[in-house]
């Protein structure tokens, strides 16, 4: 086998220019927005967010090799606030002889703590480098306010099925390698789903299959070959691909179904593959308020604890809290009341459009609104007994529409005994 094989396929065939980059077309096809603003050569900051393996750091190389600008490039897992000052400290040097900014691309960016952010934050305002960030995670969660609003968010998408048969064929044809061996696609549909549409696993895959039938036999590609050449050679868990999302999704089933041992046992396998733990425990917040909720409140505040606390300590002592939440999370009682009252809500706006506030509930700052009638009616539930008043506080279009329902469990069970007596009309 030729020494090039040992470079990977998705290296080997890596796009060179948007022309041959494959997927988001709402991004780069023809007098989109990102692809305009390239070839123009009017460049300002950016942040790629999207799923693994969908074309964001060939994005980035294709942008510098087109705009023939110095290029840098760090690893926020690995650089930390000298790396960014030294990269800084370059760009400026070779501003002296280049008038063209350069571009520092920062891989994972969400990983990169505030301090490193501020590093970054006045080279970006004062022009010294165009950033491009790459992210899997919420730009808006991880990334600060200032360095976020100097930058455009463009959001890529998984990569569909057209797009990856796109990237197979493109590889038989274009790969040196590939195109020395007798390669029959017989059956695609396996390739398909290992890849879960990252562009990366797919090629990987491919070449996993391919390498292993001897040269000088037929590679005939089948469903079947797939699923056992993956057995043989799949990591045990890889933290930005196809295992990330099913070991993740299987510890969130595990909190909801209230089984704790099994939770603990996911937690474990994500802390060992190196999972970024504030990951874990931002997934555990959003359970507590999606399946905890009311049945039980306190679980928001330990969830929202917990990741404080792992976001103070860090890693291996974070280890603890996040098993203790875990725990408690699985052993709570569950509602999903809250988030099924919102989306209720949610529906009745959007189908019913912006119904008028009732006269009653309305602001009324000024003279003119009081002789209109704004607040005129209120009753202020404090002067009654019970802290209660009966009002109309729904708009008249929209009255007696039942929003909020309250699960079985203790907790709502009491919320609903009261809201029977409170409120007849919505039928508690």
């Amino acid at each position: 086998m030729d020494n090039g094989v040992k470079i990977p396929l998705a290296e080997r065939i890596r796009p060179v220019s948007l022309d041959e980059y494959v997927g988001q077309e709402h991004l780069v096809g023809k007098g989109s927005v990102l692809r305009n603003m390239i070839e123009s050569g009017n460049l300002s900051s950016f942040i790629l967010w999207g799923p693994p393996g969908v074309g964001k750091t060939t994005l980035a190389n294709i942008i510098s090799r087109q705009l023939d600008r110095n290029f840098y490039t760090l690893s926020a897992v690995s650089s930390g606030v000298k790396d960014v000052r030294e990269v800084i400290a370059k760009a400026k040097d070779k501003n002296l002889f280049n008038p063209k900014t350069p571009i520092l691309f920062i891989d994972e960016i969400h990983r990169f703590n505030k301090g490193q952010q501020d590093a970054l934050l006045g080279a970006v305002e004062d022009g010294t480098i165009i950033l491009i960030g790459a992210t899997t995670e919420n730009p808006s969660f991880e990334v600060i306010s200032p360095l976020l609003s100097r930058c455009q968010v463009f959001v890529l998408r998984e990569l569909g099925t057209k797009d990856l048969d796109a990237l197979l064929e493109r590889a038989l044809e274009k790969d040196e390698y590939l195109r020395s061996r007798n390669i029959e696609i017989a059956e695609k549909e396996a390739l398909m789903r290992f890849s879960g549409g990252d562009a990366r696993k797919l090629l990987n895959v491919l070449e996993i299959v391919v390498s292993s039938i001897p040269e000088d036999q037929k590679v005939c590609i089948t469903n079947e070959l797939v699923k056992s050449r993956l057995q043989e050679n799949m990591a045990v868990y890889d933290k930005n691909g196809e295992q990330h999302y099913d070991i993740i999704s299987a510890f969130i089933k595990s909190l909801r179904g209230s089984d704790p041992n099994a939770a603990v046992y996911w937690l474990a396998r994500m802390i060992k593959g190196g999972e970024d733990p504030l990951f874990i425990a931002r997934r555990m917040v959003i359970l507590a308020a999606e399946d905890i909720g009311l049945a039980n409140p306190n679980a928001l505040l330990l969830a929202q604890s917990t990741f404080a606390a792992v976001q103070q300590i860090g890693m291996p002592e974070g280890r603890i809290p996040l098993s203790e939440c875990a725990i408690y999370l699985a052993t709570s009682p569950k509602s999903n009341s809250s988030i099924m009252a919102i989306d209720t809500a949610m529906a009745l706006v959007e189908s019913s459009g912006d119904l008028s506030v009732p006269l009653h509930l309305r602001n009324a700052p000024t003279k003119l609104m009081k002789e209109l009638g704004y607040h005129q009616g209120y009753k202020y539930a404090h002067d009654y007994e019970g802290n209660f008043a009966d009002l109309e506080f729904l708009p008249q279009e929209a009255s007696g529409t039942r929003i909020y329902e309250p699960s079985n469990n203790k907790n709502e069970q009491e919320i609903r005994r009261r809201l029977k007596i409170l409120w007849d009309k919505y039928g508690y």
